[in-house]
């Protein structure tokens, strides 16, 4: 029997992020407390840019865009923010959406898998991806659980089970 497998991948739905990233500006358009604050949300390839009047202003915009990351399903882990800059009158916050597993944080994952989940299991690195493969799909799950638990600093899925 040929071994079963499955992929680790980082990947963020970019129909998600601009839906959520639409939501915020519409939020911002409405409320009160964002009135005359030059609120601002848009977002040009992989970075969101933020800008208000005022530094509390623009936080509470990241705020919002987070609130929206989550309705809509969207890990904020894939969310990179910086601090807020003063640029003219206004403050700007940049945030990177970060996709795709690096090489170090692909080490790490395998490193895990290899001292703390059942013999046999093999991890190799692809790209950006980490492929999981063991004869056994107990094992395969006992590592999706194992992952699910552990708090890495970047969004994961599992694609590609066979």
């Amino acid at each position: 029997m040929a071994d079963s497998s499955f992929d680790i991948v980082s990947k963020v739905e970019w129909q998600e992020v601009d839906n959520a990233i639409n939501q915020t500006s519409r939020e911002i358009a409405t409320r009160f407390d964002f009135k005359n604050v030059g609120g601002e949300v848009k977002r040009s390839g992989e970075k969101i840019e933020m800008k208000a009047n005022g530094e509390e202003r623009v936080k509470a915009i990241l705020d919002v865009l987070k609130d929206k990351f989550i309705k809509r399903g969207l890990s904020l882990k894939a969310l990179d923010a910086a601090e807020p800059q003063l640029s003219g009158k206004e403050y700007k916050i940049f945030a990177d959406v970060k996709e795709g597993i690096s090489q170090d944080d692909a080490k790490k994952v395998a490193k895990i898998i290899r001292d703390e989940g059942p013999k046999g299991v093999k991890a190799q690195v692809q790209g950006d991806e980490l492929r999981v493969s063991s004869k056994s799909r107990d094992d395969l799950q006992t590592i999706q659980a194992l992952l699910k638990g552990k708090d890495l600093d970047f969004a994961i899925q599992f694609v590609n089970y066979r």
